[in-house]
C-alpha cells in the first residue's frame, strides 16, 4: 500500500526542486525525504526521481504519481476538515500567515478574541509579504493567509485558493507638522514630486504601489531610506527626514507632530483579504477565524483616519 507520507514528500520535492528545500518546508531532515522517497519506489517497483546535476528531476512515472498525490492529499485534507471535525467546536491547530500591519490591525484582537472564548484553537502566526503568504498557503505550508491587494498592484491568487475580502485599507501621505501639507486636508500626486521618501524594500508590495503614483507624471520618487518597517517611516517623518506613505491598518498613534494627509486623483488604497485552500473551506476552525477577522475589519477599530492620532 503506497504511504500517504511518501506521497506528500514526492509532490513537496516536485513543488520546490529540491530534496533539501522540499525537507525544510515539511519540517524535516533531507535525510528523511528521501527515505521516503526510496520507500516509494520499493513500493512501486520504479524511480520516481533521476539526478540532474545537484538537484534532481522526477521521472515521467513520477511526476504522475505526484498528480494524483495532489488529488488524494487534497481529499485528505477536505476529508479531516469537514467530516472529521466537529462543526460546533472548533479546535486543532492553524497556520497563518499575514503581513505586519495585519498582524496588528486585524491578528491580534482577533488571538485575543479566541483567547477568551471556548474554541480550542491554536494558532501560529508568521508575518510575511502577501506574495509569500500566497505561495506557502497555496503549498500546504500554511492554512491561512492575509493579504492585500493595492489598487495599482494586483496580487495573483491560484485557483485552489477561496479569497475573500475583508476591508479596505487607505493609505496616507505622512508628514512632519511644519511641512507645508500638514494643513492640507487632501493632497495629489503632482504635489509630492519633490519629496523626500522613506520606503519598504526595492520589490516589497507597498514598494511598488509608492513608484505607481508617480507613473503617470513620468517620474520616480526620490526615495533616500528603505526599511521594512512603518514604526520607523513614522519615527523619521517625525524627525523631519522624509515623508512616508503608511497605510491606516494597525497604524499606531501618531506622534503629535506628524500629520497625515489623504492622497486623491486616484485615492491610495489596497483591499484586504483572507485566503485558504479551497478543501478546506467547510473546516470549523477556518470558519471561526474567518468570522472573527470580518467582525472586527467590519468594526473600524483596527485603522486610524488621516486625522486621527
Amino acid at each position: 500500500m503506497i504511504d500517504i507520507g511518501s506521497l506528500r514528500a514526492l509532490a513537496a520535492i516536485e513543488q520546490h526542486g529540491t530534496v533539501i528545500a522540499a525537507a525544510e518546508a515539511m519540517g524535516f531532515s533531507p535525510s528523511a525525504v528521501s527515505q521516503q522517497v526510496k520507500k516509494l519506489e520499493k513500493e512501486g517497483g520504479f524511480a520516481v526521481l533521476e539526478r540532474r546535476g545537484r538537484g534532481v528531476l522526477l521521472t515521467e512515472r513520477g511526476l504522475a504519481l505526484a498528480a494524483y498525490g495532489r488529488r488524494i492529499l487534497a481529499e485528505l485534507e477536505e476529508l479531516e476538515s469537514t467530516l472529521l471535525a466537529d462543526p460546533d467546536k472548533p479546535s486543532g491547530s492553524l497556520r497563518l500567515v499575514s503581513f505586519s500591519t495585519a498582524c496588528r490591525g486585524l491578528v491580534g484582537p482577533m488571538l485575543a478574541r479566541i483567547g477568551q472564548s471556548e474554541a480550542a484553537l491554536e494558532i501560529s502566526v508568521l508575518a510575511e509579504d502577501p506574495r509569500e503568504a500566497v505561495a506557502r498557503v497555496a503549498n500546504g505550508e500554511a492554512d491561512l493567509g492575509l493579504v492585500h491587494n493595492w489598487n495599482s498592484v494586483p496580487l495573483v491568487i491560484p485557483e485552489h485558493l477561496a479569497l475573500e475580502w475583508l476591508c479596505e485599507d487607505v493609505a496616507d501621505v505622512l508628514v512632519h507638522g511644519s511641512h507645508p501639507l500638514a494643513k492640507q486636508s487632501s493632497v495629489e500626486p503632482a504635489e509630492l514630486v519633490d519629496e523626500r521618501w522613506i520606503s519598504t524594500p526595492d520589490g516589497a508590495i507597498c514598494n511598488e504601489a509608492l513608484l505607481r503614483i508617480f507613473a503617470d507624471l513620468g517620474r520616480v520618487p526620490d526615495i533616500r531610506i528603505y526599511d521594512p518597517d512603518f514604526a520607523t517611516h513614522i519615527a523619521l517623518v517625525e524627525q523631519g527626514v522624509a515623508v512616508a506613505l503608511v497605510p491606516r491598518l494597525g497604524r499606531p498613534a501618531l506622534p503629535p507632530d506628524v500629520a497625515a494627509v489623504q492622497v486623491v486623483k486616484p485615492v491610495q488604497a489596497r483591499q484586504v483579504g483572507l485566503v485558504h485552500r479551497r478543501t478546506m473551506t467547510a473546516s470549523p476552525g477556518i470558519r471561526h477565524v474567518a468570522a472573527l477577522l470580518r467582525e472586527i475589519a467590519g468594526s473600524g477599530v483596527a485603522a486610524n483616519g488621516p486625522g486621527e492620532p
